[in-house]
């Protein structure tokens, strides 16, 4: 989802009511091959950010616990095919924006109506560019690490279909402009490749305080762990696509949870004495740095002034990336911590998704062109919430206290696990 209105020369309908804070507008010209060049990208502020995270990141893998050479190799070896994949990412948007313009797929931000850069088209669903990119450098990384006879390649194959599946259906949606309570149910279908090859066990560890009481310490679950890790896919890329409406916010999120769980990976692996688990955590790096990698180069042209939209395609990708390595990599529950910020963003949005309060076409807030500043509406967003609480802000100021917000929620998150550790499980 994206800040913008979507252009489109042959639509006579009206667009359903969703969330997605575009709208078809015939009164808008085509694309035209004249068009200038997007602004090249703020590759200094994708340094220092990767600079702040890759220092500890690299630390914790040289010197944290007792990772054995073979892994560290092939974490290594998947760092640097994610790098190579970073600047292709850079390379291949420029290019692909030249074609989403030539075929009418454009929009103009809403945030800066009234201003020179509200006229301004900019290219969207460039969520297609990351998507290809990504499976690109997941599908080659099997030649490095994967044999015919390995137990994870099942599932490796299956994670990957299943978000090859999703980009599909991202896309479908940035062109079709689909319903609400159709994006809603588009994640379960795609996640069936992953549910189908799911071999792992569906068992939950009954916490500490609670085994007097239940009698077990392991409880199996059966299809209803299916049930939940296919709800959990559901939730994620959702909750990625209904937290956004700023420059850089839906990819710049996707970046501080994909940073958090490559340091929890690498923690666990560090500190597990058990090959099995180890390997679990490893596969999660294996699907999470080429993530981290094709994400920054899109935020390098994403981050605030916005010269392209990532479309439905990023968001319902980056949401079920994050899915499936919390399903295979068996901790669904930290990811959901995690999602703090998303699991708010979504109680606050559901007396309106539910039909229970009236929900505008665009739940956005107030843009004053003379000031520059957002102003926040009643409309139950994150977002909204954060203009009501702190007043009005900058586009760009807003973006950077929501992010600074997922981070604490984050850091919030290995706290906890800290304190529990011992004591609830």
């Amino acid at each position: 989802m994206a800040v913008r209105k979507r252009a489109s020369a042959h639509d006579n309908t009206k667009p359903p009511e969703t969330e997605n804070s575009s709208k078809k507008a015939e009164e808008f010209p085509e694309a035209a091959p004249s068009d200038p060049p997007i602004a090249p990208p703020k590759l200094g502020f994708i340094l220092q950010l990767s600079i702040g995270f890759l220092v500890p990141y690299f630390y914790l893998i040289n010197y944290y616990g007792g990772i054995d050479w073979e892994l560290k190799r092939s974490i290594l070896i998947n760092a640097f095919l994610s790098l190579a994949g970073f600047f292709v990412t850079v390379r291949m948007i420029p290019v692909a924006s030249r074609y989403v313009l030539r075929r009418n797929l454009f929009g103009y931000d809403i945030n800066k109506k009234g201003t020179p850069q509200g006229s301004v088209k900019v290219p969207e669903s460039l969520g297609i560019v990351i998507g290809i990119v990504y499976l690109v450098l997941a599908i080659s990384f099997q030649y490095f690490n994967f044999t015919a006879d390995s137990n994870w390649l099942v599932e490796y194959n299956a994670a990957l279909a299943s978000i090859c599946f999703m980009i599909l259906l991202g896309f479908m949606d940035d062109v079709l402009d689909v319903p609400w309570r159709v994006k809603l149910i588009l994640p379960s279908f795609a996640a069936l490749p992953l549910l189908m090859a799911y071999a792992g066990h569906t068992t939950i560890i009954i916490p500490k305080p609670l085994i007097p009481y239940v009698g077990i310490e392991v409880l199996d679950l059966g299809w209803i762990y299916k049930l939940y890790m296919g709800l959990l896919a559901v939730f994620c890329t959702n909750s990625i696509n209904i937290h956004a409406g700023l420059n850089g916010l839906e990819a710049g999120q996707t970046v501080v949870i994909s940073g958090a769980i490559l340091i929890h990976n690498i923690m666990q692996i560090g500190a597990s004495a058990d090959p099995e688990y180890k390997q679990a955590h490893a596969f999660s790096i294996y699907l999470v740095q080429p993530l981290l990698a094709v994400s920054l180069g899109l935020l390098s042209y994403n981050w605030y002034p916005s010269s392209v939209f990532v479309g439905d395609t990023y968001t319902y990708f980056a949401g079920m990336t994050m899915a499936v390595v919390g399903i295979l990599g068996h901790y669904s529950e930290t990811l959901l911590i995690f999602f703090l910020p998303q699991i708010l963003n979504f109680l606050l949005s559901l007396p309106q998704l539910s039909g229970y309060v009236k929900c505008p076409r665009h739940r956005l807030p107030r843009f004053d062109p003379q000031t520059g500043l957002l102003t926040g509406t009643n409309d139950g967003t994150l977002v909204n919430f954060f203009l009501r609480l702190f007043g009005r802000k900058t586009e760009k100021s807003l973006c950077i206290s929501l992010l600074i917000f997922q981070a604490i929620g984050c850091c919030f998150c290995f706290l906890l696990r800290w304190i529990l550790t011992g004591w609830y499980k």
